[in-house]
């Protein structure tokens, strides 16, 4: 009996281990088979995306497109296809350079890269401004490289010249500290009267009276590309007031109280020129860290330094002599920044655009390759350089478009955001 008693068990132990062991076995086969049918449903849906996306692979062009592109046309490999405007007309515009005589070399370079790069087909004027009569030979060299007309104007002291009620001792007191903290440009008085200038007084130049619009050229610059347009019409057909190629973050040194004085203007005006709906008050204004790097910006004030480098500018100049503008300097000069700090006319043409413009009224560029020692941009979309003849790098390290020292993507995020059709001309 006891036999009996042990043997089952034995045997019962034995049965229900059997039963666990086949449970087990068909656990593992159940999820080997499903297993298989995904890998099979995976194989299927994985061929079927390939063949989709390789369909058009023979139109598509795009083996030569595999990493990010940020220029217009982004989405259009028919470029090399498309006709090129064959009727010019040109708008009343003219092309600006303040120079100095001694910088005829510099100046000839970037007339030679704007007329070759655009200006040869549309023959704008070239006009030159300088606080001292032009030479002779600068007059001959710059008519010769010209494809349009020449004309040069003298600027008058008054609008040169600092003011006479400027505190003379701490002016020179101010160009002595920044000379000792390397500020750049800190000990330059005529580099302060530029940004003066060209701030509040180059649109009030008699001989600029003619026209609506001026594209600024500066001395020893480059254009890496063939111009896909007009910009003076994409201007005009798009309503837009204010262009640029690249923004960046400003040198706090030279501005440390220019954002103090403009809160003190909009206290004092009540902001009546200012549609915060409307404007780009956010790209001057926010902090928020946005894509994967970002640059570490020590600001003091509300300001977050970004501005538009002014050294390549394409610009409606009744903006610039309209009541809202002027009344905006005027209140800006009063303060004395400019001599007794080292205003730069990049933050307050910046300021002033994001604040008295609507924001879908300033226009980035980003199809004209463009360099200013130190820094470029280059269009990145392969045939856009194919199409454009451009000379240059997109992935080159001086191309600032995504470095951390631009301000770029805070334009694509608060100010009118990314434009990836080609513009209206």
């Amino acid at each position: 009996m006891q036999i009996c008693k042990v043997f089952l068990t034995h045997f019962r132990k034995i049965l229900l281990g059997s039963l666990l062991l086949c449970l087990i076995a068909q656990t593992c086969w159940v999820a080997f088979v499903h297993h298989q049918r995904q890998l099979k449903l995976d194989s299927y849906f994985l061929e079927r995306s390939r063949v989709a996306t390789s369909k058009y692979d023979f139109v598509r062009k795009r083996e030569s497109n595999q990493k990010l592109k940020l220029s217009s046309n982004t989405y259009s490999d028919w470029l090399l296809d498309e006709p090129r405007e064959t009727t010019l007309s040109r708008e009343n515009a003219t092309l600006l350079m303040l120079v100095r005589n001694w910088e005829l070399p510099e100046a000839l370079r970037s007339m030679r890269s704007l007329e070759d790069r655009f200006n040869k087909d549309f023959h704008y004027d070239w006009t030159f401004l300088n606080d001292v009569p032009f030479d002779e030979n600068f007059i001959e060299a710059t008519t010769a490289m010209a494809s349009g007309k020449t004309q040069y104007a003298l600027i008058p002291a008054e609008d040169w010249d600092r003011s006479s009620w400027i505190n003379e001792t701490l002016f020179e007191e101010t160009l002595k500290m920044m000379e000792e903290k390397n500020v750049l440009y800190g000990s330059s008085k005529s580099y302060r009267n530029m940004c003066r200038f060209n701030s509040g007084f180059f649109f009030r130049q008699k001989i600029l009276d003619q026209y609506d619009y001026y594209f600024r050229v500066e001395p020893d610059v480059t254009y890496f590309c063939d111009f896909p347009y007009d910009p003076f019409k994409v201007m005009r057909l798009n309503n837009k007031k204010y262009g640029f190629v690249i923004t960046m973050y400003e040198y706090e040194d030279t501005i440390p109280t220019l954002w103090e004085a403009v809160e003190e203007y909009l206290e004092e005006t009540e902001s009546q020129d200012v549609d915060m709906e409307t404007n780009g008050f956010e790209f001057i204004s926010n902090f928020d860290f946005f894509g994967k790097s970002f640059g570490v910006v020590d600001s003091n004030s509300d300001y977050n330094l970004c501005h538009f480098w002014t050294n390549f500018e394409i610009g409606d100049l009744n903006f610039f002599r309209s009541e809202k503008y002027i009344k905006f300097f005027e209140y800006l000069d009063s303060k004395g920044g400019f001599y007794y700090e080292r205003w730069g006319d990049a933050p307050v043409h910046s300021i002033a655009v994001s604040l008295l413009l609507k924001k879908d009224e300033v226009i980035h560029f980003d199809e004209l390759g463009y360099k200013h020692m130190p820094f470029g941009t280059c269009p990145s979309a392969h045939y856009l350089r194919l199409q454009e003849r451009c000379l240059c790098d997109s992935n080159h390290p001086d191309n600032i478009d995504l470095n951390v020292i631009s301000c770029l993507r805070r334009w694509w995020k608060d100010g009118s955001g990314k434009y990836f059709l080609k513009h209206n001309s």
